[in-house]
């Protein structure tokens, strides 16, 4: 469950490398986001000579969290880190690289790009 004033790692090679979430989309009240959602962050530690800076206000999906996910077939899901993928407006992934494991949960958001790019989908 990420709330605003979480702290994400990014799992691309977009430059940034620790988002803060300050809104989750898509919801006017919604206090958690989850996997597979869609929130605004903005960046509070960056690599060098990137495109992304420090301070940047970026959009991003949340592909992986600490909290159990529990799948209507009874599996239940829980990684080791909160981490998300920087998204453009379209929902195209800005780097081109994914890191790490991601939820199958993000396919059914319509962001096959990411679960196309990433070495594992759980």
């Amino acid at each position: 469950m990420i709330q605003p004033q979480t702290y994400l790692n990014v799992a691309d090679n977009s430059g940034a490398k620790k988002p803060m979430c300050i809104r989750i989309l898509k919801a006017s009240n919604r206090k958690y986001a989850n996997t597979g959602n869609v929130i605004v962050a903005v960046v509070k530690e960056a690599v060098p000579n990137m495109p992304l800076r420090k301070s940047e206000i970026v959009r991003a999906v949340v592909v992986r969290t600490c909290k159990e996910l529990k799948r209507n077939n009874g599996m239940i899901i829980q990684f080791d880190d909160n981490a998300a993928v920087i998204i453009n407006q379209e929902g195209n992934p800005r780097g081109t690289r994914v890191f790490g494991p991601v939820a199958r949960e993000s396919r059914e958001f319509n962001f096959t790009k990411i679960v196309s790019l990433a070495p594992e989908v759980l």
